[in-house]
């Protein structure tokens, strides 16, 4: 059992730190909207933080994970990257923000899906830990999902109707 539990553990923190990359990524290529801007640099804050208690959950699971988000960019996000700034360029920036803001969301819905199967799998343990580590972390994650869609739809008609 400890070991899908680990695996549990393991998913989710490196599905934060891509989340933690995510909201990096959204910050700074739209440096120019300082709301963007700022708020993806405090929800990846909210992230950064789960990393960090999951690699505490994961020590008491035999697991050695980085407690720190990272921020290495790997040849993968390399290649990501530039495909985004030549479609930015053809497309223009409102539509590269949706495009992010999209990419953004289905991260976070991915990363609270985690959360919910790690908060099951705590109760049905009873292992109080966990669970409460999910009953912190996971309405954050929420909050973040729920702000990439409504920036989506604050910008969405706009930026396909005009320009």
């Amino acid at each position: 059992m400890t070991d899908k539990v680990s695996f549990a553990i393991e998913e989710l923190h490196r599905d934060e730190r891509h989340l933690v990359a995510e909201l990096m990524h959204l910050s700074d290529r739209h440096h120019a909207d300082h709301e963007i801007h700022h708020v993806a640099r405090d929800l990846a804050g909210w992230s950064r933080e789960h990393v960090r208690v999951l690699a505490e959950l994961g020590a008491a699971h035999g697991l050695d994970l980085d407690r720190e988000a990272g921020g290495a960019s790997t040849l993968l996000a390399a290649a990501r990257h530039k495909g985004s700034d030549l479609l930015g360029r053809h497309h223009g920036p409102a539509l590269l923000l949706i495009r992010d803001l999209r990419a953004l969301h289905r991260a976070a819905a991915g990363v609270s899906l985690d959360w919910d199967v790690l908060a099951q799998t705590a109760q049905a343990l009873k292992d109080t830990d966990l669970f409460a580590a999910a009953q912190r972390c996971h309405p954050q994650t929420l909050r973040q999902m729920r702000w990439a869609e409504a920036t989506v739809k604050a910008v969405s008609a706009q930026a396909l109707v005009t320009g």
